[in-house]
């Protein structure tokens, strides 16, 4: 096992998308690992570290709220940014007006999480890199609060506060459940040449939260067989 570290995340609200819910949201009960790892690699990212979630600890209730939001009913089509890249002059917009769709949401609300975690290095790691290195760069931006990109609670308009912990605070919520199949991450295949191919396939797994832990990698290990 690679380094471990810990740390806290709070915010107003969270929104852990259910894939089966193909048009409105519907969030999980808890974050999911593949959200938490986009969480630290906002922080701090490499193509040579791979972030592994431990443990989560729920501190909060689990509270939903029913909101409505604004989102756009189509995405800009992949060719119109590469003629874009190749220098021809298309128009990358999309208008609000025209293509606006209002969907109804179930949020998580007041959420405040503990995490435990820890990194491997992959063969992508440079010459110099070392699993020290990487453990002195993460620890001090946790502490000093620097990201690269604001870190979010599964959508980009809810922010989240992340504080590192030396040891994480005991979890006093009474709540003990089968959570059912969660999505673990995303596992990208590559081609004969050693090439990552678009296409990613989801993993899923199966948590139970007891007394408001979730011991990841016990119901990783038991769901995915690995």
């Amino acid at each position: 096992m690679g380094f471990g570290f810990q740390f806290t995340v709070k915010g107003e609200y969270a929104l852990f998308t259910r894939p089966e819910f193909a048009v409105e949201r519907v969030s999980y009960d808890v974050p999911t690992p593949s959200a938490l790892v986009g969480l630290i690699s906002s922080i701090y990212w490499h193509p040579g570290v791979r972030y592994i979630i431990d443990e989560i600890r729920v501190y909060h209730p689990v509270n939903f709220v029913n909101v409505r939001r604004n989102e756009v009913s189509e995405k800009l089509p992949p060719n119109m940014v590469k003629e874009q890249m190749l220098g021809k002059r298309t128009d990358m917009g999309i208008y609000t007006k025209e293509s606006i769709s209002q969907r109804a949401s179930l949020l998580l609300k007041d959420v405040y999480y503990g995490i435990s975690a820890h990194f491997e290095l992959t063969k992508e790691k440079d010459e110099e890199q070392s699993e020290e290195k990487v453990y002195a760069i993460l620890l001090r931006r946790l502490k000093k609060g620097q990201f690269f990109s604001q870190p979010f609670l599964g959508c980009r308009e809810f922010p989240a506060r992340v504080e590192w912990v030396e040891t994480l605070p005991k979890s006093t919520l009474d709540y003990t459940a089968d959570l059912g199949y969660m999505l673990y991450d995303l596992q990208y295949h590559k081609d004969d040449k050693g090439r990552a191919l678009d296409r990613a396939e989801p993993r899923f797994y199966r948590p139970h939260i007891e007394n408001g832990v979730i011991d990841v990698q016990k119901w990783a290990k038991e769901s995915l067989r690995c």
